[in-house]
């Protein structure tokens, strides 16, 4: 699977300039965990709920018992620019999934802005990540026999999914074919592994 199979887009974004409440509000709303941060088209960083909560909290007065107030930013109108983290760590719509996980957990970060140039045109996050490994055997091998069917036609594959891996066989002899329908159902979200064979039978394709 590439990055443009599973990214969200349009992506919700923010601008630098924005306050911090604004920000917060949007990932409320969406129920998102962050928000690319872009200026005039162009994606300046990125801003998570701990960019946005830290220092946010003032300390409960009523148990300080006359302690000095330390805190300094949580009564403040901060901007996003502030706060968040630049340059973003960005990939383009081709990268593979397993790179765009690997640099997500690489870099301890919940969300990949994906780009075109400087421009933002999606998003994967963990949460994504975790719903397509999560995805029913079922619903994964009714996707790949509908796309196997379009690219070779009916009553020729035999597919079956466990735990995400596929098994196709193939009742035409061609190993190009076969190579075929091994890549279109790894872009299937939810496969981890694809694997093919000839039925035997002596058939060759038409």
């Amino acid at each position: 699977m590439r990055a443009c199979d599973l990214m969200t887009a349009p992506v919700i974004t923010v601008r630098s300039d924005a306050p911090v409440k604004d920000a917060l509000k949007l990932l409320t709303a969406n129920s998102f965990t962050a928000l690319p941060v872009v200026d005039d088209t162009v994606l300046v960083g990125i801003v998570t709920e701990a960019d946005l909560i830290q220092d946010r909290i003032p300390r409960d007065t009523r148990y300080r018992q006359g302690e000095p107030d330390t805190d300094q930013h949580h009564a403040a109108q901060v901007s996003v620019g502030s706060v968040m983290t630049s340059p973003a760590v960005a990939m383009t719509p081709g990268a593979d999934l397993t790179d765009v996980c690997q640099a997500l957990l690489g870099a301890h970060i919940r969300a990949m802005p994906i780009v075109e140039g400087a421009r933002v045109v999606g998003i994967v996050t963990r949460g994504d990540i975790v719903r397509v490994l999560a995805r029913d055997d079922t619903a994964i091998a009714a996707d790949i026999r509908h796309r196997l069917e379009i690219y070779g036609g009916p009553n020729r594959w035999t597919v079956e999914v466990e735990d995400g891996v596929v098994r196709i066989v193939d009742a035409f002899d061609s190993s190009t074919d076969r190579h075929v329908a091994s890549m279109l159902a790894q872009a299937v979200p939810g496969v981890v592994d694809a694997r093919t064979r000839f039925t035997g039978n002596g058939r060759s394709a038409r």
